[in-house]
Order: C-alpha cells, then sequence, then structure tokens
C-alpha cells in the first residue's frame, strides 16, 4: 500500500498501533458477531488516525491522543462512554500521556475523573500547557509543574481550558452496568459470605484494562496515549497504573555508541561551571597530581574503544490488564529499562516486552499461585522502538500477552492493515 506514510520524503516513516484492551478472551466469550463489532471499531479508529498521521504537520502526541479519543467514544472498550462502574455504582476515569522528548513535563496523568468527556484530551492539554507561561497561572497554564492532578480540581482546569464536559450519566451503558452487578452478585451467598471475585470471572471477559496507542511520527518522536474506567468493581478513590508514569505507560530516547550499539549515560550539565574550575584550581594547589575534568554531555556506561558516532533510540510503551499487578512491577518502565540497560546492548523491545508482559513472564510470575484464579497479573503492552539497521533509522512495532486476548491493530512493515485479539487469526 502506498500512502504518505510509506513516504521517502519524511525523516521517518511514521508507526502506529493501537489496543482495545486485554484479559481473559476466549471464543467462547467473543462469538464472531461481537469479534465484527471490535474489529470494525478498532479498524475505523485505526483508518482515522492513519489518515491524520499522514499530514504533514501532524506529531505523534496529535494522533496518540485522537486514536485514544475515539475509542473513548465507543461502548464496547473500557473507557469514558464504556468505562466500567466502581463498586459503588459510579465511573472514576483515568488518562494520560507521554512523549520521549519535545516537553518539558514528558509525560502527565489524569485521575478521578467524573465529568470530562475525553480524559485523554485533559491529560494532553497538561502536557503541552506545561511549555506555556504568561496566562496568569504561570507555567502549565494553571497546573504548574504537575504531572498529575485529580479530581474536582483537574475537572475545573479541563472547564477552563475548554473541554467538553458531560454529565456523570453519560458514562453509563446497560452493558457495563451489567457485569456491575453480576460481578457484585458473585461475591456472595445468600448469608453474604464472600465466595467470589467482582472484578474478573473465569468464563466472563470482564475489563480490566485501558485503551491505548503508541505513534512515531515522521520526525522520529514516539507516544504513548491511554485511558480507563479501571477495574471493574473497583473501590471508589482507586487509583491504577494508567495514569501513573512508568507503571501503565513510559516513553523515553537515549544516545547510543555506533560501534557497540551500547547506551550512553546523560550528565547533567554543571549549574555553576565558573565554581567547577575555581574548586578543581583549589584542589589542584593542595594534591600534587590531580587532575580534574569535566563530565562530557554523555558518558558511556559500557567500555568502548576508539572514534565513535552516536545516535538515538527511543521506546514508548503501554500496557493493558490488572493495573494493580503493573503498579507492583512497574511494568512499562521496567521493559524501557531492560531494553536500554541490558547486558546484551542490541536488547530488543519486542524481547523485554515478552519478558514482562508475555506468557510465563514478570506480570504472570508476580500472582504467584493466584495465576489463573483471579485477574492477577493478566494482560499485555503494545509499543514502537525507534532502531538502526543497515537501512537507517526506523520504528518497529511490538506487541504480547500473556492472557487469552488482547484487541490490537496496527500498520506493518509494508503499510498493510492488520486487526487481531489471539495469537492466530479469528
Amino acid at each position: 500500500m502506498s500512502d504518505a506514510l510509506m513516504s521517502s520524503s519524511s525523516l521517518f516513516r511514521p508507526r502506529l498501533i493501537i489496543h482495545g484492551g486485554a484479559g481473559n478472551i476466549t471464543r467462547k466469550n467473543l462469538p464472531p458477531s461481537l469479534w465484527h463489532d471490535y474489529q470494525t471499531a478498532l479498524l475505523s479508529v485505526l483508518r482515522s488516525t492513519r489518515e491524520l498521521l499522514a499530514r504533514p504537520h501532524t506529531t505523534a502526541i496529535d494522533a496518540a491522543t485522537h486514536a485514544v479519543a475515539l475509542l473513548e467514544d465507543i461502548p464496547l472498550f473500557n473507557a469514558s462512554h464504556g468505562a466500567v462502574f466502581t463498586r459503588a455504582g459510579t465511573n472514576e476515569l483515568e488518562a494520560s500521556v507521554m512523549v520521549s522528548r519535545g516537553k518539558q513535563k514528558r509525560g502527565c496523568g489524569a485521575i478521578l475523573l467524573k465529568r470530562v468527556k475525553h480524559p485523554v484530551l485533559l491529560a494532553k492539554e497538561m502536557l503541552l500547557r506545561g511549555e506555556v507561561g504568561g496566562d496568569g497561572h504561570g507555567i502549565g497554564g494553571g497546573a504548574f509543574g504537575h504531572v498529575q492532578l485529580s479530581g474536582a480540581e483537574a475537572e475545573t482546569l479541563a472547564e477552563e481550558w475548554g473541554l467538553e464536559m458531560v454529565q456523570p450519566s453519560y458514562f453509563w451503558t446497560q452493558k457495563r452496568w451489567e457485569e456491575h452487578l453480576r460481578g457484585l452478585d458473585r461475591e456472595k451467598l445468600g448469608d453474604g459470605t464472600r465466595t467470589g471475585d467482582a472484578s474478573w470471572d473465569a468464563e466472563e471477559y470482564l475489563p480490566q484494562g485501558t485503551v491505548g496507542a503508541v505513534v512515531m511520527d515522521r520526525w522520529g518522536t514516539v507516544c504513548v496515549a491511554t485511558s480507563t474506567g479501571g477495574i471493574t468493581n473497583k473501590l471508589p478513590g482507586r487509583i491504577g497504573d494508567t495514569p501513573t508514569l512508568g507503571a501503565g505507560f513510559w516513553a523515553e530516547e537515549w544516545a547510543v555508541n555506533q560501534t557497540t550499539g551500547a547506551a550512553l549515560h546523560r550528565q547533567p550539565s554543571p549549574p555553576w561551571p565558573d565554581l567547577f574550575g575555581c574548586v578543581s584550581t583549589l584542589v589542584g594547589e593542595c594534591v600534587p597530581g590531580f587532575s580534574a575534568q569535566r563530565a562530557m554531555a554523555y558518558e558511556p556506561i559500557a567500555p568502548r574503544s576508539g572514534k565513535s558516532k552516536t545516535y538515538t533510540r527511543a521506546v514508548a510503551v503501554g500496557g493493558t490488564g490488572n493495573g494493580d499487578s503493573f503498579l507492583k512491577l512497574c511494568a512499562c518502565h521496567s521493559v524501557a529499562s531492560i531494553t536500554r540497560f541490558s547486558a546484551h546492548p542490541l536488547r530488543s523491545l519486542q524481547s523485554a516486552v515478552t519478558q514482562v508482559a508475555g506468557p510465563k513472564g514478570e506480570l504472570q510470575l508476580s500472582a504467584e499461585d493466584r495465576w489463573g484464579t483471579t485477574g492477577e497479573g493478566q494482560g499485555g503492552m503494545i509499543g514502537i522502538e525507534v532502531v538502526e539497521d543497515e537501512h537507517g533509522q526506523r520504528g518497529v512495532v511490538v506487541a504480547d500477552f500473556n492472557c487469552g486476548g488482547l484487541f490490537r491493530t496496527w500498520i506493518d512493515d509494508q503499510g498493510n492493515e492488520k486487526c487481531m485479539v489471539f495469537r492466530d487469526n479469528y
């Protein structure tokens, strides 16, 4: 397929992957007619986002948040209009966005929202307004330097910033309400004894996760955006991995030694360069043979020999599944760290995602003997990494999961649309 996404005039060929949640999905609880609905919805969002990403000035932030905002409008998915209920029968929404570079805050999370129609757009505004001042609120447009905001204060800012607000009843859907009631019933016998899990069922697919998108734009910036209603029948006030940096989402970039592939560690610039010189001179006068050098902008964390050049490597990862498990492992940041700091300097993002979110990976192992009897440990991840090979720098789309299925759609290396839920085709 030939379109602007495949254009050789771009610095990079943009890449895109979207997910609609993961969990105990089987062919029994996802009959063909329902899979058709999911597939149609996912491909519609993919095509709209692909068209936007093909425009010459679209950034990764624009495209990723566009995709998630569309998913927030579709009741099939656990976000905004399709959000699950708390134990109290209310909806409490979360969203986030993060970029590998270019923004002061890098990542933002919005939490405990009840009236913002598109939570992901609030997270986006928090990120973008971190660059501006002079509006009477200082840097952050009222959000200051904060990267997480919750509840009424966050919604007050959303109104000030002109985001669309709705009544809490907007988020109510019959399907989610029935799931909410069945879950509470499953917990109790006639005497009120707790017997089951109100958030998970071995037969029924009860959403625990999020919706999300990861995008690489034509400038090589990667962005992840996520949104969710949380875990079915969560306690009111519960905060999940979706708005928590490092747990449910992460994006970063770093310099790489072109010869060895080793990551280079960025050192902060000295805040008082003249002080360094003065102290060095003073110590040198007192200690014979003392020699001091200023730290380079990058210092290697692995040995290298001879002259070498550097290039930029980047990753963005979004998770979905049991958020408490993602929180305990700081799962998405762990994936990025495995990729960046592995003893093997060319460790791929795909292998790191599989190590954490794949079958028998760290998420599954974290459930210990509770695996398969609760939703603990279940989940999946999507991501994009920027790598360099004989063809130059390019983006690579990745995904893996440890549970029944992961709703996902992406553009493959040949420019073709893909949409899957299981490991093999439905």
